[in-house]
């Protein structure tokens, strides 16, 4: 989806370039609806042009930076000289990832979704997490954590986190959830030390997998987990915090596994 505003000056845009003339280049704006700039010639290139068509071509994709915006006449001035090959590189890669994320949103809110709703939820991802993209690449890597800060309602959360887990390629995941554990019996602390110790896997974790367990506050443990891919994490960390809760059983304890910290109130 495009959005209906207008680029700021001094903003990197991405453009189609769809008409030629002798004294410059009319690019259609690609990430904006119904906006169109112009290159003026000597925007095209450094130096002296004998012709502009040997710098450009009807059909390219280019990187322009906004130079002026004249709301009023409906009139957008660019430069592509002003781009360097970094910033075109990595323009055009926040671009594809833009796109990949408007497919998600499709996916996650259907094709036909409105436009009044998709704005809603793109707007509360943009607030949060600066684009589309990052948003879902968040939420598969925190899941409904990543979310926390928005005011989206728990059903778009659940088909944010779902879309992303199954269609964003991350380098992992993180996890976590609480294990409380109590060992009234002669064992004490020992018996606690030694759920802990079954927790973390007596030292072997499966390969790629990183487990850690902090204390929150008596008798609430946190278990971290990092990994390749949200199932590999989500079944470290319910065989971490079953290893613990079987260990303190057996010296005479109890244990429970929760997903959300509890509270002093609780």
């Amino acid at each position: 989806m495009k959005y209906s505003g207008w680029p700021d000056a001094g903003e990197l845009v991405v453009g189609k370039i769809d008409e030629i003339e002798d004294f410059g280049v009319f690019v259609d704006l690609e990430e904006y609806r119904d906006k169109r700039g112009l290159i003026h010639i000597s925007e095209v290139a450094n130096g002296w042009i004998k012709n502009v068509r040997d710098h450009v071509r009807e059909g390219q994709i280019a990187v322009c930076k906004v130079l002026d915006v004249d709301e009023e006449h409906e009139q957008i001035d660019l430069s592509l000289k002003d781009v360097n090959d970094h910033q075109r590189s990595d323009k055009i890669q926040e671009w594809k990832n833009e796109q990949k994320a408007d497919n998600w949103m499709g996916i996650a809110f259907g094709e036909d979704v409105p436009d009044e709703r998709y704005v809603e939820v793109a707007d509360e991802l943009l607030a949060a997490h600066g684009s589309l993209y990052e948003g879902f690449s968040e939420a598969a890597i925190h899941g409904r954590e990543a979310l926390e800060g928005t005011d989206l309602a728990e059903d778009d959360r659940e088909a944010i986190v779902e879309t992303a887990r199954e269609n964003v390629s991350v380098p992992y995941v993180d996890v976590s959830g609480y294990v409380d554990l109590e060992n009234p019996s002669a064992s004490g602390v020992d018996g606690v030390r030694e759920a802990l110790k079954a927790a973390e896997g007596n030292g072997e974790v499966p390969e790629g997998v990183e487990l850690s367990v902090g204390y929150v506050g008596a008798p609430e443990y946190r278990i971290t987990v990092r990994a390749p891919n949200y199932k590999t994490a989500e079944d470290a960390l319910e065989e971490s915090a079953s290893r613990a809760v079987s260990a303190i059983e057996a010296e005479g304890g109890s244990g429970e596994f929760h997903r959300e910290r509890r509270t002093d109130e609780e």
